[in-house]
């Protein structure tokens, strides 16, 4: 019999324990159980490390105490840094790194209650289903089983709500990617190093600038994007899909002048 591997993450022990134990009652389904997102990352590659991956992932929508105003981080898995060696990391968060780390696990969303809004974030980061916490072990059985058949399950009371924010959510990422495409390509380099979290003098060394050259650029990247802030800036350039400088290869240097 081949058995549906299953990671729970919930930080409610009792819902959390609960909710693995009645899924490792069927005969097909094999369940851990994770009290945090590092917990869960923890769980996920070691299981990847022993060939053993997980199938399918169900997670907190509140996990680490997430709330409405959370943002999925970018599609990366969290770092200790980011995160704190024990720190939380929020559920949709979570959905985004595992994507991105490991895209053949299914992710199912679980929720205390409908919002049209963060089950479309969801979606975007990489979910296959946003469930409610207080639905059927039969339901669930159900979602699990379709989301490893790629299907994508949603309750019907929010389909309308979340094509409406998804269709939202593409209208503003058009209109950034037209701002970003206003910048210069030294510009748009500045503003990956921005996105990956990089101060004025990071900037300067990796990039062979000035600080003073750099502050000029950052200030043009704000004014080109409308924005007054470099977290603004930051979030601009996520909705548009750019991705963090990459800080862990070599950077060349171009020119050997500095700016």
């Amino acid at each position: 019999m081949v058995r549906i591997r299953v990671l729970v993450v919930d930080d409610h022990r009792i819902f959390a324990e609960s909710l693995a134990a009645a899924l490792a009652a069927e005969p097909d389904v094999e369940v851990t159980a994770a009290g945090s997102g590092p917990a869960a990352l923890r769980c996920l590659e070691r299981a990847a490390a022993e060939g053993r991956r997980f199938d399918v992932l169900l997670v907190d929508a509140d996990l680490g105490g997430g709330g409405p105003g959370v943002r999925p981080a970018v599609a990366a898995v969290p770092t200790q840094r980011e995160s704190g060696e024990d720190g939380a990391v929020d559920g949709i968060s979570l959905v985004a790194g595992v994507r991105s780390a490991q895209p053949g696990v299914r992710i199912v969303v679980l929720a205390e209650k409908d919002d049209p809004r963060r089950a479309a974030l969801a979606l975007q980061a990489g979910a296959s289903g946003w469930v409610a916490k207080d639905c059927s072990l039969s339901r669930l059985l159900t979602v699990i089983r379709g989301v490893l058949r790629d299907e994508t399950h949603l309750p019907p009371a929010l389909l309308t709500g979340v094509l409406r924010e998804l269709t939202a959510a593409r209208r503003h990422r058009t209109e950034s990617e037209r701002l970003v495409e206003s910048l210069t390509p030294r510009e748009r380099e500045v503003l990956r190093c921005m996105v990956a979290g990089l101060g004025r003098k990071a900037v300067a060394e990796r990039l062979f600038l000035s600080p003073h050259t750099v502050r000029t650029h950052m200030q043009n990247v704000l004014g080109k994007l409308g924005v007054h802030s470099t977290l603004a800036a930051v979030a601009l350039a996520r909705r548009a899909g750019v991705g963090p400088a990459d800080l862990t290869g070599d950077v060349v240097e171009r020119g050997g002048q500095l700016a």
